[in-house]
């Protein structure tokens, strides 16, 4: 398969979404604003597409050997997590501007994104962090344990659980690898709610997000050309358990990844052919594929999204706790004041730390896969 440049812009324009998605509940903004950016774990769902399609790609240029492929995941990722990570605990032990702010409330979405304190048992905290096993952590062990020291990381876990497995497997048959993780997905959904409390899992624990990553895998097949069955049956297993599972709006999710992937499948004849009827290719200028994810700006934005998934959450507890005392408790002043920096500093952040460490990190080559991300 060839590089699709408008999964970049897919990955930027996620990346802002999260982003405001963390951001917006900090501030007075009206009920339907608030509504539009809060599907911020809808949007990481769409990244765990995006890393079963590309990470088979990855494995490919690896010849599907595990070591070279982890180690080259390691060394794309790795650096911009510690490096965020040791900001986020640094953050922490300074305290939080949560008590300048009487108007989060607890209970409320705002009051479960910045922690107050360093958790209980932080070294525990802290070793599951450095080793990103976060996620395999059962709640009644370290309670809470995915998201304590830095929020995003949790879909990270998810990622490297994801690329473990596909790389221990060497799996080249990819219908099968497909439907085996579809299955997972299933038999988690069924036997999750039997589980002791003890050992009830966080949404960081892989068989939750399997069936996404059994997408992405499904769309490689459909993009090789090599047949739609498999994408159909993965497609409609994965609408069926958002149904079945009494959240319909899972759904959306896999339909909005189902309209990425067939229009990257089918919009060259689409177009080619209304250009030999009309004399002209007017999809071309109106389809989205070929409009908002091309433009520079937003692929820009795929490039930085995987510093921007990190560092939005610090950089704006950051700013939050230089702005929160000047704002004396009026919410207001502390949404004017504050919220431009929550945009355009995690933005600025974002950019150099691509360039000072995640491009060097890189190597030459550069590493074409999703950006992980977290609600």
């Amino acid at each position: 398969m060839q590089r699709m440049t408008r999964l970049d812009g897919l990955r930027g324009v996620l990346a802002v979404y999260v982003m405001l998605g963390h951001a917006m509940p900090f501030v007075p903004a009206p009920g339907w604003v608030q509504g539009l950016v809060h599907h911020g774990e809808a949007a990481v769902d769409l990244f765990f597409c995006l890393s079963g399609l590309v990470v088979i790609q990855s494995l490919e240029r690896h010849a599907f050997d595990p070591w070279p492929f982890l180690r080259a995941r390691a060394r794309r990722l790795l650096p911009v997590y510690y490096l965020v990570l040791a900001l986020s605990v640094g953050l922490l032990v300074a305290g939080s501007p949560v008590p300048d702010m009487p108007w989060v409330k607890p209970g409320s979405p705002a009051w479960a994104f910045w922690a107050p304190r360093l958790p209980a048992g932080f070294v525990w905290h802290l070793l599951a962090h450095v080793t990103l096993t976060q996620g395999l952590i059962p709640q009644g062990a370290l309670p809470w344990a995915y998201i304590t020291l830095l929020g995003p990381a949790w879909s990270l876990s998810t990622e490297w659980q994801f690329y473990g497995v596909v790389a221990l497997l060497r799996a080249r048959n990819l219908r099968a690898l497909a439907f085996l993780f579809l299955a997972v997905a299933v038999a988690y959904r069924l036997g999750a709610p039997e589980l002791p409390g003890y050992w009830a899992f966080s949404k960081a624990f892989l068989p939750d997000a399997a069936g996404y990553f059994a997408l992405g895998v499904a769309s490689a097949v459909l993009l090789r050309r090599e047949g739609w069955g498999v994408f159909a049956v993965v497609l409609v297993g994965i609408c069926g358990l958002g149904f079945w599972s009494g959240e319909p709006e899972k759904i959306v999710t896999p339909m909005v990844w189902a309209v990425v992937v067939l229009g990257e499948r089918w919009q060259g004849w689409v177009v080619a052919l209304a250009s030999k009827v009309m004399g002209y290719a007017p999809l071309r200028r109106a389809n989205p594929f070929y409009g908002i994810l091309d433009w520079r700006a937003v692929q820009w934005l795929g490039t930085i999204s995987y510093p921007l998934y990190l560092l939005n959450v610090p950089v704006q507890l950051g700013c939050a706790m230089i702005v929160a005392p000047l704002a004396r408790g009026d919410a207001a002043v502390f949404a004017l004041m504050w919220l431009p920096l929550a945009v355009a500093i995690p933005l600025a952040a974002a950019a150099v730390v691509h360039l000072v460490v995640e491009v060097p990190g890189m190597g030459r080559r550069q590493v074409v896969d999703a950006a992980p991300s977290a609600a």
